[in-house]
């Protein structure tokens, strides 16, 4: 019996799904982050781990199995195809995980998708095409994403310190907590995105403190901005998921239609395996 193995890795999680031919679950697995980019071996374990927890639900194995996973990073084509050699599945298919995410929540319809937790990317599909956009890395871009807004508190934090920079009892805070300006320059050489995220939580926690509204809605500015970008001179509606989505969503609906998701990124994901056929 071939099965239908959907995963959805990001720098948080990762979260697998089995199905039969007519979409029924047969089993569900979790694990830990799996951003192929950042991480290449740790995401392996992590897949493996989520993986075989469904298996064993689904008493599957592997050459039972097509897999499709959408992870953080998988827009890097060597890491895609690296990651897809490692894995043991009859078939196999690495995506980014925003793919997963629009067919999971925009289904086969037209919209626009907002994907923001750890990390953030947008998509457009529009007759049945999908357009990416974003996604670059919490260095580089993931604009509004938890990983972003992690290191922003922390960089304000010391611009705070020196004065650059108003400062508020939620800063002053988090330069007593860690450790001053060395303990916040060590965290950030050695952190992983997932970590920074962790530290956006303050932000909501404190979300009355001047510096927190401050960085909140500059992010939100940045989401909206992007969204006006995606939508041209239509009228698309707006889908928001990950973590963060629930905030971004409470923005955009007072310019935008703002649709809930039709099913989750492993629902996408198990969609696109489905449409691969029968393995080899």
């Amino acid at each position: 019996m071939v099965l239908y193995l959907g995963i959805d890795g990001g720098g948080t999680g990762c979260r697998a799904a089995i199905a039969d031919a007519r979409g029924r679950i047969l089993g569900q697995g979790t694990g830990g982050p799996a951003n192929i980019n950042s991480d290449p071996e740790g995401a392996v374990v992590s897949i493996l781990a989520a993986a075989t927890g469904a298996m064993v639900q689904a008493d599957a194995t592997p050459a039972q199995v097509i897999a499709v996973l959408g992870l953080a990073g998988g827009n890097m084509t060597e890491a895609a195809r690296r990651t897809e050699a490692s894995l043991p599945f009859a078939r196999c298919r690495v995506l980014n995980d925003a793919v997963i995410a629009a067919r999971g929540a925009i289904g086969e319809g037209d919209g626009i998708l907002v994907a923001i937790g750890t990390g953030s990317i947008f998509a457009v599909q529009q007759g049945g095409a999908l357009r990416l956009h974003g996604g670059r890395g919490f260095l580089l871009g993931d604009e509004g994403s938890g990983a972003v807004l992690g290191r922003t508190l922390l960089s304000e934090a010391m611009r705070a310190g020196d004065g650059f920079a108003p400062d508020s009892p939620l800063l002053r805070d988090l330069r007593d907590r860690m450790g001053g300006f060395e303990g916040i320059i060590a965290f950030g050489n050695r952190a992983a995105p997932a970590e920074f995220a962790q530290l956006a939580r303050r932000l909501v926690e404190d979300r009355d403190d001047p510096a927190a509204m401050r960085i909140m809605e500059a992010a939100a500015a940045q989401v909206s901005h992007a969204v006006e970008v995606l939508q041209g001179t239509g009228d698309l509606p707006v889908t928001c998921t990950g973590g963060l989505g629930p905030f971004y969503a409470q923005v955009l609906e007072r310019r935008w239609t703002v649709a809930p998701a039709q099913g989750s990124a492993t629902d996408g994901a198990i969609a696109i395996a489905r449409e691969l056929g029968v393995p080899a």
